[in-house]
């Protein structure tokens, strides 16, 4: 195939040219002017781009429930990085997976008769070659190293559990994964001291990976909870990817210069940190993630006992309206903030839509009693949407040249926030076509070649002989997305064809039915590539 006459940006952030690009056999083979010689494609007046990235993806179930992947390959995204925030599905064994499928049921659903045949990251990364869309890198859970090592102790590990812990990843690792993740609101990781999680980055940097925290603190204490994990990176060693790089709630409003000074002194100090952001304002999670930490210690059903305990109920009220859950980020609740986005119990779809304030004012009863009995009669699998984010940290955190995009979509729920399917057409549309905030040759460089450096991709990222051709086509002065809050479910516009592996995933706007995506692997050498490591 020969795409004819394309606008090219080629992911580097240079200048934008016109050429013709030859692909044969999953390739770039060459790109010149007047190719013939073949099948063309006219792409007069359209950009090629390499495919984008999602760097922070909640797509692990979802990838094997619906391979077809619509939400992500009609943005234009050819690639996902799973295993986000601390907790996934491998590694695990039959007790935590069970505890697993429980505590983030809110983000990836728990679908009914699925196969669960896969405990480790090798089995699990087998199961994704079986056939998707899109490619995808896995990133090795914390909690799930922790709950395997020592359960849902509140407390540090002992030498011999961080042992362990530190065996688990080392075989992740091998087995091809790309780092770390860790979910430091979220039980039972946020349980973790500094220094344990220093000792396990080590390994993760020994075998050429990179750490991606969900940090301590999007709220009160933002600043110091990214001077942790940049001090954490230069003790160990280990790259830092800093998960949707946010600053949030009325406490950190026009406060982005700071972190990103904190950053850049960092860098200029030999850290190697990188970070993506979305291009919205609210974030997304489930409504047990508001909890304070000690109120899940445990696990899932010695929450929901503590739910049932009126004494408990109490002292999580307080910690929620009084002195600030760590689960909330350090913040007193506003529950006009927080958004039912999704109900597993179908008893409870009238929720679905309002924040808790307005059914807590409809059955005229606080938000917090609304929230226990939420929680209870969902048995914790319900999704939120949190109001709490600001434009203008927004665009100034997306110019930073170590940005890169990740959606951070939950794909199940009635109302799931719309960035699950309009995050990368948002920033190319809204972001720089109606403001300007970065030029288009930036913006692509931020969503494709940025991204595939901190991924260390072998030859991907990149409009270049002789790299995948892992391509998108789409319209500059018409590409945008169209999910809403109301109708999230959008498919974005001005995105005509996408290419994984040189295969037309969409073409003329719809989906094709191939799926060409599989597993990236990390190697012992630190780059990822398809295939057995």
């Amino acid at each position: 195939m020969i795409i004819k006459d394309a606008t090219i940006a080629d992911g580097t952030g240079g200048p934008l040219y016109t050429a013709d690009v030859r692909v044969a056999n999953g390739t770039v083979t060459e790109i010149g002017s007047g190719l013939g010689g073949g099948p063309t494609l006219d792409a007069a007046g359209l950009v090629l781009a390499p495919g984008f990235i999602d760097m922070h993806a909640h797509s692990d179930l979802l990838l094997l429930t619906e391979p077809d992947h619509l939400a992500k390959v009609s943005q234009g995204v050819t690639l996902e990085v799973l295993g986000q925030d601390g907790l996934s599905y491998a590694p695990v064994d039959d007790t935590t997976l069970e505890q697993l499928r429980r505590h983030i049921a809110g983000w990836n659903g728990d679908p009914a008769g699925f196969d669960w045949d896969w405990r480790s990251v090798g089995e699990y990364l087998d199961r994704l070659d079986r056939g998707i869309a899109v490619n995808a890198c896995y990133l090795i859970p914390h909690s799930n190293v922790r709950m395997l090592a020592m359960g849902w102790d509140d407390r540090p590990a002992t030498p011999a559990e961080l042992d362990r812990q530190k065996q688990l990843i080392a075989t992740a690792m091998a087995e091809g994964a790309v780092g770390m993740s860790a979910g430091l609101t979220y039980t039972p990781g946020m349980y973790a001291p500094t220094g344990e999680l220093t000792e396990l980055c080590r390994v993760v940097g020994e075998h050429g990976g990179y750490f991606s925290p969900h940090h301590r603190s999007y709220g009160a204490g933002a600043l110091e909870a990214y001077a942790e994990m940049v001090a954490l990176s230069r003790e160990s060693g280990c790259p830092l990817h800093l998960a949707h790089a946010t600053m949030n709630f009325g406490v950190n409003e026009g406060r982005a210069g700071e972190l990103l000074d904190l950053l850049d002194k960092a860098i200029e100090g030999g850290c190697d940190i990188s970070l993506d952001t979305y291009p919205y304002l609210p974030g997304s999670t489930t409504l047990s993630a508001l909890l304070p930490s000690w109120a899940s210690a445990g696990g899932p059903e010695h929450t929901l006992a503590r739910l049932a305990d009126p004494a408990e109920r109490e002292r999580i009220r307080l910690d929620l309206e009084v002195h600030g859950s760590d689960g909330c980020h350090g913040v007193v609740t506003d529950w006009r903030t927080i958004q039912i986005s999704g109900v597993a119990n179908p008893d409870l779809a009238y929720a679905v839509g309002a924040t808790v304030a307005d059914l807590a004012a409809a059955q005229g009863r606080t938000g917090t009693e609304v929230f226990f009995d939420l929680l209870l009669a969902d048995r914790l699998a319900t999704g939120i949407l949190m109001h709490v984010g600001h434009e203008e940290n927004v665009r100034a955190i997306m110019r930073h040249p170590a940005h890169t995009g990740g959606s951070d979509g939950l794909l199940v729920g009635a109302r799931p926030h719309p960035r699950a399917w309009g995050t990368f057409p948002r920033f190319l549309g809204h972001y720089v076509r109606e403001l300007g905030v970065l030029s288009l040759a930036e913006c692509v460089a931020h969503l494709t070649g940025r991204a595939a450096r901190r991924l260390k991709l072998d030859r991907r990222g990149l409009v270049k002989e002789g790299y995948h051709a892992d391509l998108v086509l789409f319209d500059p002065d018409t590409v945008r997305d169209t999910a809403t809050y109301e109708e999230p479910r959008q498919q974005a516009e001005g995105i005509p064809y996408v290419f994984v592996a040189g295969v037309a995933v969409v073409a003329e706007g719809r989906h094709t039915g191939a799926l060409p995506g599989g597993a990236l692997r990390g190697t012992p050498a630190g780059t990822a590539r398809r295939g057995t490591p």
